[in-house]
C-alpha cells in the first residue's frame, strides 16, 4: 500500500482529509408515517439499524422494502473537551430526502437532496462532561416524483426498470475537530496549454488578520511546487505554474489517464502571520485534460476510444451503499479487467470513495443527475440546486470526464414539443458548463439532444447487422440523425448542431438477459428483464460479441457504452451477476470488448477448457 493509500485510509471526504471519527454502526430507529411524531422529543425508538444501510437492505437489520414516509435515527458518543479555538463539525455523506438533526434537543440544520453532503456546526450545543446525542428524521415520500430519485420505485414493488426504494441515512456519519479558522473548500483544475495546476480555496473564521496559504505539490519524492499564498478576503486563486520536462516521455509520466493514473499529492496549510498553523489538510489533484475536437472525445490532447459500461451501483445486501471500500475497488477491478475503459453511473452520485478510487486505478467516469420524473417548478428548483451541489462536490475529480443532467428526456417528458423544457436543458447544460468549463456536458443522454457536447444514442437493436448498418454511415447528418429513430425517439431537436461537428457515441445498447443454468438461476433470474435473451454461457458470449464488433470500431462513433455491469434486482442483463460473478469467462468478454487491436475486429472467443472450468466451479459455489 502507497503512502497516499494509507493516509486516504478510507476517509469519506478524500480530496480534503483531516483527523475524523466515523459513527456508522449502530444506532436506535424507528419508521412510520410522518404524523405519527409531533416531536423529536417524544419518538418511541422501536429497534436497532445499522448505519450507513438504509432500511430497505438486508445489511441494515431492517430489510422492509413497503411504503413509509419517516424514519428516526439516535445515538450517543462520548466526546473529549475541545481546545480553544476549536469546532465540531458533523457531517453526513448523504441522507435520502429531506433530513432534520438535532444535537442535545437542539435543531441544528435541515438539507434537502438525497445524493449530496452536508454539515453541522454543533460546537454551541455540546454539553461538557456529558454524553452527547443525536437524533436524524429523514422525510422521504415514496410516491413523490418531483423531486430527484433515480431509479427508486414508486410502486410499492419494484417494476420494468426500477428497483426498490432508499429511505434515510445511505451513506457515512462522521465528526471532524476543526479551527475556527480554516480552509472551507478546496478546488483543483490542470492546464497542459500552460503546464500548471488551478488552486480555489475558500478560508472561514476570524478573517481580518493576515493569513497565508502555503501549497506543496508532489509525485512521490518529487516536489513539484512549494509555495505561499496571500489570503484576500477569504479567498485563494491561484495558477501554480510546474517546471515543463519537455521530453514527451517526461511529460507523460506526470499525466493522469486509465493506463497510467498518475495523481499529485497535495499538502495545504493555513498559516497566520507569525507562521503558526490554523489549518492543515490533505488532498490530491492530477495533470490532464479532457475536450471534443471535431467527431473525436480527446484525453490529454490526444483522441480516445472510449469504452464505457453502464454502471447502476446497487448490491445485494447492501442497495445503494457499498458493502465496504474493498467493494468499490473490486467493482473498479472487475470493470477494467472486462476491457472497459470507464463507466457511465447511471442515475446515481456515487460515493466520494468510488470516485478516489476511480481516480486511483485509471477508470473514467461519466456522473449522470439521478432524475425527478415530473416537469413542475418545484422539481425544477430541486434538482437544480441538488446538481450543484454535484458540481460543488466533485469538480475536482480527475477521473470525470463528463457530466450528464438528464437521461432520456426524464422530467422533461414533452420535450420535442415545449420550449419551456427545452430551455430547461439548456439552462441546467450551461450552468455546468459555467461552473466546470473544463469538462464535457451531455444535456440529455439517450435522444432529442437540444444542447450537448457528445450526442448520446441509446439503441437496443439486437441484430449486429443492423447496427452495423446503421453506425457504419458516412453521412451520419442526413442518413442517421434525420431518419432513424431508435426507441421511437428522433435524435436531435431543432438547433442543435450534428453531424462530424460533435462526437457521436452509442451510450446505450445490448443489455442481453441471461439468468445462467438452470441448477444456478432462480425463479427471478429466470423471468427477469432485458432487452434480448441468452440460452447458455455460449450463447450469451457469442451475442456479446457479435454486438461489440458491430459497433466497436466504427470511424464514425466516438466510442460507447455497454447495459450492463452487473444484474441489478430484477433485470438480468449484465456482464456479472449481481454477486459479481461473470456469466461468462471474464478473459473472453474482455477480449470481445476491447477487440485485437485499434482497428482489428477480435476472433471470435473460443472457450478456453482451463479458464472455462474454473469459472464454472466458481459459479455453482454461487448457490
Amino acid at each position: 500500500m502507497s503512502s497516499l493509500d494509507e493516509r486516504t485510509s478510507t476517509h469519506p471526504r478524500p480530496q480534503m482529509r483531516r483527523p475524523w471519527q466515523s459513527l456508522d454502526g449502530t444506532w436506535e430507529f424507528s419508521k412510520g408515517r410522518d404524523q405519527q411524531f409531533a416531536q423529536h422529543d417524544r419518538v418511541v425508538f422501536e429497534t436497532s439499524i445499522q448505519v450507513p444501510f438504509s432500511p430497505e437492505t438486508e445489511a441494515s437489520g431492517i430489510a422492509d422494502t413497503g411504503f413509509y414516509d419517516t424514519v428516526w435515527y439516535r445515538r450517543t458518543w462520548e466526546q473529549p473537551p475541545l481546545e480553544p479555538g476549536q469546532r465540531l463539525m458533523l457531517h453526513f455523506e448523504a441522507v435520502d430526502w429531506r433530513a432534520t438533526v438535532w444535537v442535545n434537543g437542539k435543531r441544528v440544520r435541515t438539507h434537502e437532496g438525497g445524493y449530496t453532503p452536508f454539515q453541522a456546526d454543533i460546537t454551541s450545543e455540546l454539553v461538557p462532561g456529558s454524553t452527547q446525542t443525536v437524533v436524524v428524521r429523514a422525510q422521504d415520500d415514496p410516491a413523490d416524483l418531483a423531486k430527484p430519485r433515480g431509479k427508486q420505485d414508486w410502486l410499492r414493488e419494484p417494476h420494468s426498470i426500477w428497483y426498490p426504494r432508499t429511505t434515510g441515512i445511505w451513506q457515512s456519519v462522521w465528526l471532524e475537530t476543526v479551527n475556527e479558522e480554516r480552509i472551507h473548500a478546496l478546488h483543483w483544475t490542470s492546464s497542459l496549454d500552460r503546464w500548471e495546476i488551478g488552486l480555489e480555496a475558500l478560508i472561514i473564521g476570524q478573517l481580518p488578520q493576515p493569513m497565508q496559504l502555503a501549497v506543496r505539490l508532489r509525485v512521490g519524492d518529487q516536489v513539484l511546487a512549494n509555495d505561499t499564498y496571500q489570503v484576500i478576503a477569504g479567498e485563494v486563486h491561484r495558477r501554480i505554474a510546474l517546471s515543463d520536462p519537455g521530453i514527451d516521455d517526461f511529460r507523460n509520466a506526470l499525466l493522469w489517464s486509465p493506463s497510467s493514473p498518475t495523481l499529485i499529492e497535495a499538502e495545504v496549510e493555513l498559516r497566520a502571520s507569525d507562521g503558526k498553523v490554523l489549518d492543515r489538510v490533505e488532498s490530491y489533484t492530477a495533470l490532464r485534460s479532457v475536450a471534443t475536437q471535431g467527431d473525436r472525445f480527446i484525453l490529454n490532447g490526444r483522441p480516445m476510444n472510449l469504452r464505457l459500461v453502464l454502471d447502476q451501483g446497487y448490491w445485494p445486501e447492501t442497495g445503494l451503499t457499498p458493502p465496504d471500500d474493498a467493494a468499490l475497488r473490486k467493482d473498479i477491478t472487475l470493470v477494467k479487467d472486462l476491457g472497459f475503459n470507464g463507466v457511465r453511473k447511471h442515475q446515481k452520485i456515487e460515493s466520494a470513495r468510488f470516485l478516489y478510487w476511480a481516480d486511483r486505478m485509471g477508470l473514467l467516469v461519466w456522473e449522470e443527475m439521478p432524475s425527478a420524473y415530473r416537469y413542475t417548478t418545484q422539481s425544477i428548483r430541486r434538482l437544480t440546486h441538488e446538481w450543484m451541489d454535484v458540481l460543488e462536490r466533485d469538480r475536482s475529480h480527475p477521473c470525470i470526464v463528463a457530466w450528464v443532467p438528464f437521461n432520456e428526456s426524464w422530467g422533461v417528458p414533452d420535450l420535442p414539443d415545449s420550449p419551456a423544457q427545452r430551455h430547461y436543458v439548456q439552462s441546467l447544460y450551461h450552468m455546468t458548463k459555467t461552473l466546470d468549463p473544463s469538462r464535457p456536458v451531455i444535456g440529455n443522454d439517450g435522444w432529442e439532444s437540444v444542447a450537448t457536447d457528445i450526442i448520446g444514442i441509446h439503441d437496443y437493436d439486437d441484430k449486429p447487422a443492423r447496427m452495423m448498418a446503421r453506425y457504419g454511415l458516412n453521412e451520419v447528418e442526413s442518413k442517421l440523425l434525420k431518419r432513424e429513430r431508435p426507441g421511437g425517439r428522433i435524435l436531435t431537436l431543432e438547433g442543435q448542431q450534428v453531424g462530424c461537428e460533435q462526437p457521436l457515441m452509442i451510450t446505450e445498447f445490448g443489455g442481453i438477459a441471461y439468468g445462467g443454468p438452470p441448477q444456478v438461476q432462480d425463479v427471478a433470474d429466470a423471468e427477469g428483464w432485458g432487452y434480448s435473451r441468452a440460452e447458455t454461457p455460449e450463447d450469451f458470449l457469442e451475442r456479446y460479441r457479435a454486438l461489440l464488433e458491430a459497433v466497436r470500431d466504427m470511424p464514425a462513433l466516438a466510442g460507447f457504452c455497454y447495459t450492463q455491469f452487473t444484474d441489478t434486482y430484477q433485470e438480468i442483463n449484465g456482464l456479472l451477476y449481481a454477486d459479481r460473478t461473470p456469466k461468462a469467462p471474464l478473459q473472453q468478454i474482455a477480449r470481445a470488448t476491447s477487440g485485437n487491436g485499434a482497428h482489428a475486429p477480435a476472433a471470435t472467443p473460443e472457450f478456453d477448457p482451463v479458464v472455462d472450468q474454473a469459472w464454472r466451479d466458481e459459479l455453482m459455489r454461487r448457490k
